[in-house]
């Protein structure tokens, strides 16, 4: 099974991903966890020229790309590798990332999204999640929540994350038009253990 953890920055998936890994290991499920960008050579110097280097412009085109490239590498080193032993693969972000934040955060039209979709599964290798939870989190309080020095990204401010949360939305409200599997929309307000109950409620649902 492949499970991707979403939503906007300060949204709280690293806590929820440590639970996720949590109960996959307690109930004697063999994981691997990704982050996306990330975790792979290549990936890394991508991740960091990404979020890191705030020096370089980057066009959304070009940004788009970068994570498709980034992603490619991961599922060609570590996602096809785990689901084809039979391990549940996690990742922290995936495609509808890029779909959200270079996509509908941008103003890209229908036509466009739906091509960042079609170009995005090809980057994919056709991998793409069973299970996909969106935490839904208002832009303020991943603000709040952000007591951190910010990346490239996460700087750009309240009325970019505020469209990233509307895209998220949009993307989960349309997903069947574009995407395989299922994605849940959680709210992210409530406390951390409540979130997770909501999650490890849909999640026992389906893993069997």
């Amino acid at each position: 099974m492949f499970i991707a953890l979403d939503g906007g920055d300060g949204s709280g998936k690293g806590v929820q991903i440590g639970f996720l890994k949590g109960w996959l290991a307690e109930h004697g499920y063999d994981s691997v966890f990704v982050r996306d960008p990330g975790d792979t050579p290549l990936g890394d110097r991508i991740r960091a020229l990404l979020l890191g280097d705030s020096t370089v412009n980057i066009c959304p085109i070009a940004e788009a790309a970068l994570f498709m490239a980034s992603r490619a590498q991961l599922v060609y080193d570590k996602i096809k590798p785990a689901l084809n032993a039979g391990k549940v693969a996690l990742v922290d972000r995936y495609l509808l990332s890029t779909i959200v934040y270079q996509g509908y955060a941008i103003g890209a039209t229908e036509d466009e999204i739906a091509e960042l979709w079609r170009v995005g599964t090809v980057f994919a290798q056709g991998v793409l999640p069973d299970l996909t939870f969106i935490l839904d989190c208002p832009p303020e309080e991943c603000e709040r929540r952000l007591a951190r020095e910010k990346d490239r990204i996460e700087a750009r401010g309240i009325d970019y994350h505020t469209r990233v949360a509307q895209g998220y939305r949009l993307a989960a409200a349309s997903w069947s038009q574009h995407a395989p599997g299922e994605a849940f929309v959680i709210d992210a307000t409530p406390s951390p253990l409540e979130i997770f109950e909501k999650i490890k409620t849909i999640l026992e649902s389906r893993i069997r």
